[in-house]
């Protein structure tokens, strides 16, 4: 492989560490928020995750699949705690209840998951997870992530108001970003992100220095919370949930494995994914014990990958130890966590936007009619309906269903997953003729 100049080398391991941090900060700020843990312990909470991304990243890079693709907090994990959180009252649990309950559950599906990979008995997940599945986890996973980004570039004042300068900054930022990697020369537009970020950074402290935020204080250096959510409990449908929600995750680790690998032209193998299933076993019973949600290797990572066009494994493994030492200098991760949000969600917008390339480019050798269309559109449009439907509405289901039948991403993939194996698509491909 290409051997990149020690200049580039810096440059590209700090535009990793930006890409990590931003896709990292803002998972413990919402879930300490959901589930009011103290100041004192968001800080902590935040170390927590700070260090134990950066430390995931570089184990996975070094020893699990060996791909460059960043080891962070699940979306499909995040989506659910938020859920559980916000269904407390409905459930007449506590939220320490519930995040205990969580707790336990990760911690099972963690132990579950190391002795099946450990015992390469996961050969199952690939079987479940086929081509077909992958591409429908691949584009609710892009359009998932491209809302929650949009939204974030939306600056909402307190009133509920929009406030506009700041959200056509954030639109400048994106476009600015998407120029230089599409017009600029080939060294800018790699780095086309690492630049977004800095000047987006200074301008933002320039043109709005009275909504920047603040610099907080100081935590103690050995200050790491131990299950700040709550602590493990038998609380038997909260563990259920969680547990079923753990396997679908390991989705992430088959479509973010494979996608690199095509990417990259490295072979895939059997080896490889299950050092990467086994380490993700292990982050979840770590996550369990930190008050965080389970890890996953980000399929958004090829997006950001066919973004900077730098498949260099060293400047994303330089970049996760970067990530913990943020964590580990207290002023350092403090520092950082100043950086403007709808800076980084714009970014983030534009870096994903190749990630829907990535959804297409798996569908390659598919060819769809009348009726064979249906094993793709029906879970990928269903599961986009529910993204836009208000949770609210379905409140008459059973409490402990509704955190699944809420998640688009969810029910699309699990109903992709019913849809393979209860029909036999190259069968009914025979009678029709192709769509046009």
């Amino acid at each position: 492989m290409f051997t990149l100049s020690s200049w580039t080398t810096t440059l590209a391991s700090i535009q990793w560490l930006f890409f990590i941090f931003t896709n990292t900060i803002v998972v413990p700020l919402s879930i300490g928020s959901a589930f009011g843990v103290p100041p004192d312990e968001m800080a902590g909470l935040i170390r927590n995750s700070l260090i134990f991304t950066g430390f995931a990243c570089m184990l996975q890079g070094i020893w699990g699949h060996r791909f460059p693709l960043m080891e962070g907090h699940s979306g499909v994990m995040w989506g659910l705690v938020l859920n559980l959180s916000l269904s407390a009252s409905s459930l007449g649990m506590s939220l320490s209840t519930i995040g205990g309950g969580m707790a336990t559950g990760m911690l099972l599906a963690g132990v579950t998951i190391v002795l099946l990979g450990s015992l390469n008995l996961l050969s199952f997940v690939r079987k479940i997870f086929s081509p077909m599945v992958m591409s429908v986890y691949l584009f609710l996973l892009t359009i998932q992530l491209i809302i929650i980004f949009f939204n974030g570039m939306l600056e909402i004042s307190a009133d509920g108001s929009l406030n506009v300068p700041i959200t056509l900054f954030s639109f400048g930022i994106a476009i600015l970003v998407s120029l230089l990697k599409i017009k600029g020369n080939p060294i800018i537009g790699n780095f086309s992100i690492l630049i977004g970020m800095v000047v987006g950074w200074i301008l933002y402290l320039i043109l709005f220095p009275s909504t920047t935020p603040s610099l907080g204080g100081n935590p103690s250096f050995f200050d790491f919370p131990i299950y700040p959510l709550g602590s493990p409990n038998l609380n038997v449908g909260i563990i259920i949930i969680t547990f079923l929600a753990c396997f679908v995750n390991m989705s992430n680790t088959i479509a973010s494995i494979q996608a690199a690998s095509s990417l990259l032209k490295e072979k895939m193998t059997e080896r490889q994914l299950n050092r990467s299933y086994v380490l993700t076993g292990v982050y979840s019973m770590g996550a369990s014990f930190l008050g965080l949600v389970s890890y996953a290797p980000y399929a958004s990572s090829i997006g950001f990958l066919e973004s900077t066009r730098i498949f260099d494994r060293k400047p994303f493994l330089i970049g996760g130890g970067l990530m913990a030492v943020l964590g580990l200098v207290p002023i350092l991760g403090n520092l950082m966590a100043t950086l403007p949000m709808s800076v980084g969600n714009a970014i983030l917008f534009v870096a994903y936007l190749q990630l829907f390339g990535t959804s297409i480019k798996s569908l390659n050798g598919y060819e769809f009619n009348s009726i064979t269309i249906h094993r793709l559109a029906l879970p990928v449009l269903l599961g986009i309906s529910i993204m836009n439907v208000d949770a609210g509405l379905f409140s008459n289901f059973p409490i402990l269903l509704q955190p699944l039948v809420t998640n688009g991403f969810m029910m699309g993939v699990l109903l992709s997953i019913f849809l393979e194996i209860v029909i036999d698509w190259d069968r009914e491909k025979e009678g029709k003729q192709d769509v046009a």
